[in-house]
């Protein structure tokens, strides 16, 4: 099991390939098939500085061409590469739970490949060469990662892995959302969403979680108290569904769309408008901050020939979106029978892994958290790309003292949750009480201690205006409080739609 993990990593993943070149011994590997197939991965990355991927097709057909046995051809085409295939389908590997792995491995072949020696020798009564070679027997010292010498050639392999970011990322968002916040959804990464109370904290994780799934990750839901597992689980099942469990949420709902200001006020002439006419006889930043949901509401009804209309490249980049309803019926409430339904065919027909661990309020500490993620590891091989954490107040302190030295404390463990398990790690928090009359969070309006802003590499504000229009629209502004690397403005805001009744915080996005 663990050559064919080594295999696929060879295959796949150039930074396993860099970080391991120099402990790799061919003897290493006991399958001769595997060996075989790890030389031609060797060979590639040493002409082409990377792993051959889809290339290890062409390379087989190459070496089959050039007089291949027969019988590990037919092994090779048959059962390692089909095989090797659908565990790169299944999703993102995690490169440095491998290489531990690895590196365990080869030590127990080293011992292995010893003692074979040992018998060999002693079978044929070279006791003196025996007693050499168990004297001589050391287990060469793993590199540690955690020291570089500038100036040995390998610090150019580090230097290659320091730029690579095409394996870090590890969630990815659409549209304006996606260039606001994406570069910083990466491997090692700690995110903070500051919000009050009810402000959809919840949804947002829910929707990191399902964005992670379809993208292949594996994911950690670690829920502290806010909601019991039942609740979880209506939630997912009305996300997938598209459709609440309550009668009060069906008959006709408005769900918000993008559309553009100047489609709206009429002002565009350009070919690749959707629409011919406007609906709104106002400029474009009171039409953008000032209309409310009636408003929407009875234009879009009154109006049924308008379209809303986002075809132009400068309306990615432009302060011209702006929202348009579209009006759905949603006739019956989510049964349980449907949303086994839908369960089924999203997660355990994909055959992808998402964990959920549902903890009493009060009872979660960061011990737990370690300890399952540690079980995992251990009896399901299960390491996690994304851990989601709802939410980080209600983690239990393990710290004596003063309570904001406790929530230091905690924070500090999320980020060393992060690196540790070299995953993205996500945690909303609560905002102070003077948050509830701010159109827009600033740095000041923290939570108990303020240090927890220095050990996030971001932390992003949910927005809402204090009279309730976004809200009724389903408008959400994010801004970004902290960033660690890169400028960054709390003024600096993307509006996402969304339509919480319908488990969706996200529906679209536009500056």
């Amino acid at each position: 099991m663990i050559e064919r993990k080594i295999l696929l990593n060879l295959i796949t993943q150039t930074e396993f390939l860099r970080q391991i070149k120099s402990e790799w011994k061919p003897d290493y590997v006991e399958s001769h098939t595997a060996r075989l197939i790890s030389m031609w991965c060797w060979e590639y990355f040493d002409k082409y500085a990377k792993a051959p991927v889809k290339d290890i097709e062409l390379i087989y057909i190459q070496k089959l061409k050039a007089g291949l046995d027969k019988k590990l051809a037919k092994e090779i085409e048959e059962d390692i590469l089909p095989g090797l295939s659908e565990e790169y389908e299944r999703g993102e590997i995690n490169v440095t739970y491998i290489l531990e792995q690895t590196r365990n491995y080869f030590k127990e072949r080293q011992i292995t490949l010893h003692n074979e020696a040992l018998t060999a020798m002693l079978s044929k009564n070279k006791i003196d060469e025996a007693i050499v070679e168990a004297q001589n027997f050391k287990i060469p010292v793993s590199k540690n990662e955690d020291e570089i010498d500038l100036s040995k050639p390998e610090v150019l392999l580090a230097v290659d892995s320091a730029f690579d970011t095409t394996y870090q990322n590890l969630i990815e968002f659409p549209g304006a959302l996606g260039d606001f916040w994406n570069e910083q959804m990466v491997r090692g990464g700690l995110i903070g969403i500051l919000a009050p109370e009810k402000r959809g904290k919840t949804f947002l994780l829910l929707e990191f979680m399902m964005r992670a799934y379809r993208q292949k990750r594996k994911v950690a839901f670690f829920q502290a108290g806010d909601m019991t597992k039942n609740q979880q689980l209506t939630r997912i099942c009305i996300y997938l569904a598209k459709r609440s469990n309550l009668e009060k949420y069906c008959g006709v709902r408005y769900i918000p769309v993008q559309d553009c200001v100047k489609n709206q006020n009429d002002t565009c002439d350009r070919k690749i408008r959707e629409c011919n006419f406007g609906i709104f006889n106002e400029d474009d930043f009171t039409i953008r901050t000032k209309t409310t949901f009636e408003k929407l509401k009875t234009a879009y009804e009154e109006n049924p020939r308008y379209k809303p209309c986002h075809n132009c490249t400068e309306w990615v980049n432009s302060r011209w979106g702006t929202t348009w309803l579209k009006k759905e019926e949603i006739k019956n409430p989510l049964t349980a029978k449907v949303a086994k339904h839908y369960i089924d065919k999203f997660f355990i027909k994909a055959k992808r892994n998402i964990k959920l661990s549902t903890h009493v309020n009060g009872t979660l500490t960061i011990s737990k958290i370690k300890s399952t993620l540690k079980k995992w590891r251990i009896e399901e091989d299960f390491v996690p790309d994304v851990i989601l954490i709802d939410y980080g107040d209600l983690i239990v302190p393990e710290l004596r003292g003063e309570f904001r030295h406790q929530q230091n404390e905690i924070w500090r463990q999320f980020r060393s949750i992060s690196q540790e398990e070299d995953c993205l790690v996500i945690v909303p928090t609560q905002s102070d009480s003077s948050s509830y009359t701010k159109d827009r969070l600033l740095m000041d309006n923290f939570s108990e201690d303020k240090r927890k802003f220095g050990h996030v590499t971001a932390m992003y504000g949910l927005n809402q205006d204090v009279l309730g229009r976004e809200k009724e629209i389903g408008l959400m502004r994010i801004n970004k409080i902290v960033i660690r690397e890169g400028d960054f403005h709390h003024t600096q805001e993307v509006t996402v739609l969304q339509r919480l009744e319908i488990g969706r915080p996200f529906l679209g996005s536009f500056y």
